[in-house]
């Protein structure tokens, strides 16, 4: 019998093995009706449609086509991490008359360094205008020392050298790290520093029941010196509204010590919070974590519906208390995992959600209290004047972090499958990312933008992107005859910052990043 399978040539082995497929196909297998009725040659179709993503990337999309960032702004984010030539040859090749482009209005002169001057030492120097936590006399105020800084991404969503990786960059590049809502690991304290942010699964400040611990908040403050700021998720653009579950199969030992959880149970985060149920108990609770920990505390929130926004604001008015700072977070926002109906339809764009939050606290005269953080694919200089302009006072980036870092945008991160090992919890695909390479990658990119954000401010006459105005940006509604100011698209006026030249930022006792 050996001697007969050995003296079968390869060709009838391959025949055997596709009669087998065929037979299997047709008289086993009930799932696929393709397999079924074209056996063997069915499953080339099933085939080509798992790689159709990266042929679509790589051969057939156009270098501006692909969301969510296309091939001209993640080569940028590339080039810019590398420290390569990010620059093009031969002018534009976008269509400016497209809808929603966005226009900068240049001064005729550009504004002069004066000599000594804190970009003349150093090119890259942007911190905040604004303190978080001035007004409401926090013990513990922060003005961040850059303008971008790592949005919210927990560990557990990311691996734990990506983590490192980023942490480590922020304290190259002097900005700050948010720790997403996974608690504080490890790999969070290699010196950057870190905006604690919490939702309503409460990991790292978790009491036994599941709610709010102040005591292990207190503890976590205390232990560690670098948590600048401490911040509130309310809900996230990519699925606001929506609670989830970290199944018990992905709690590792060390998940459950960070998360304050038990290994190998099922952990529910839900839509609500416990520690507050309406908006008053939220001040309170926002007052109460202040209070104990001296740091500056504030709320991130994707925005749709305004009357809760709008009782917030008159709460505010009324009590002299609040958040000392709001993250908005636009629609178009990145996530692990997400269903498609939330993150496709469910909160607006960070423009017409960041309009409609700005607008309302400036009619109630709040808009200089509040340090505004605007976070939704706004990590390129331009989107970040038009957001400036707008009134942010800083910028949060997650995935152009990501990108820096070596993402490919393969967009697979809620499979544990990411091929570079950033979403993913597989050791073995981490073992692809160096965290002294990755890091310097992070902060380069963080400088080039700051770089090139001064420059365009500079172009425009200002010393500081605080001083952007509405009209200073237009933005395409049709052709330029219907081309509007940002003033007439939101129908508001942005609140002058208080601005005093770069140098009193850089002499500011609350300047982070040291």
């Amino acid at each position: 019998m050996i001697d007969f399978l050995l003296n079968i040539p390869w060709w009838l082995w391959l025949f055997i093995f596709i009669a087998l497929v065929a037979i299997r196909d047709i008289f086993f297998q009930k799932a696929h009706t393709i397999s079924h009725n074209f056996p063997v040659i069915g499953h080339f179709r099933y085939w080509l449609e798992s790689i159709g993503p990266e042929m679509r990337q790589y051969f057939v999309a156009n270098n501006r086509e692909e969301l969510p960032f296309n091939r001209i702004e993640r080569g940028w984010i590339y080039a810019s991490a590398k420290k390569e030539n990010n620059y093009e040859g031969f002018g534009t090749d976008r269509d400016i008359h497209e809808h929603q482009h966005i226009f900068i209005n240049n001064a005729m002169m550009p504004y002069k360094l004066p000599e000594n001057h804190p970009n003349k030492i150093d090119k890259c120097f942007l911190p905040c205008a604004k303190i978080m936590g001035e007004f409401h006399k926090r013990k513990r105020p922060y003005r961040p020392a850059s303008v971008i800084n790592v949005s919210a991404m927990s560990f557990g969503s990311l691996s734990a050298k990506a983590v490192e990786s980023l942490n480590k960059g922020v304290k190259m590049a002097d900005a700050y790290h948010n720790t997403g809502e996974g608690g504080l690991s490890p790999y969070h304290s290699n010196g950057g520093d870190v905006v604690f942010h919490f939702g309503t699964g409460y990991f790292g400040v978790r009491a036994e029941d599941g709610g709010f611990s102040m005591e292990k908040m207190v503890t976590l403050v205390n232990d560690n010196p670098f948590i600048r700021a401490i911040e509130v998720k309310l809900s996230q653009g990519a699925k606001p509204g929506k609670g989830g579950v970290l199944p018990g199969a992905k709690i590792t030992k060390e998940i459950a010590e960070i998360r304050g959880v038990e290994i190998g149970k099922d952990v529910l985060s839900p839509p609500n919070h416990k520690a507050f149920s309406n908006v008053p108990e939220m001040v309170d609770f926002i007052e109460r974590v202040a209070e104990a920990t001296g740091l500056p505390v504030g709320i991130k929130a994707a925005i749709g519906k305004l009357d809760q926004w709008e009782e917030l604001a008159n709460i505010m008015v009324k009590t002299g208390k609040g958040p000392d700072f709001i993250t908005v977070d636009g629609g178009e926002g990145g996530t692990g995992a997400a269903p498609p109906s939330f993150a496709d339809h469910v909160s607006l764009p960070w423009t017409y959600g960041f309009s409609d939050i700005y607008k309302l606290f400036k009619d109630k005269g709040l808009s200089e209290q509040i340090v505004f953080i605007g976070s939704g694919k706004l990590g390129f200089p331009a989107k970040a004047a038009m957001a400036f302009a707008m009134g942010a006072d800083c910028i949060n980036v997650a995935r152009e972090a990501m990108m820096s870092i070596g993402c490919i945008q393969a967009q697979i991160c809620h499979t544990n499958r990411c091929p570079t090992g950033i979403a993913t919890q597989s050791k073995w695909l981490q073992n692809g990312i160096d965290p002294t390479l990755k890091s310097a990658r992070l902060a380069q990119y963080f400088k080039t933008f700051r770089k090139e954000f001064i420059e365009i401010t500079h172009a425009a006459g200002y010393e500081h992107p605080c001083q952007f105005k509405m009209d200073d940006i237009e933005m395409n509604v049709d052709d330029h005859s219907l081309s509007k100011g940002l003033s007439g698209m939101y129908n508001y006026e942005k609140t002058i910052v208080p601005f005093k030249g770069l140098q009193s930022l850089k002499a500011c006792k609350y300047l982070g990043g040291k």
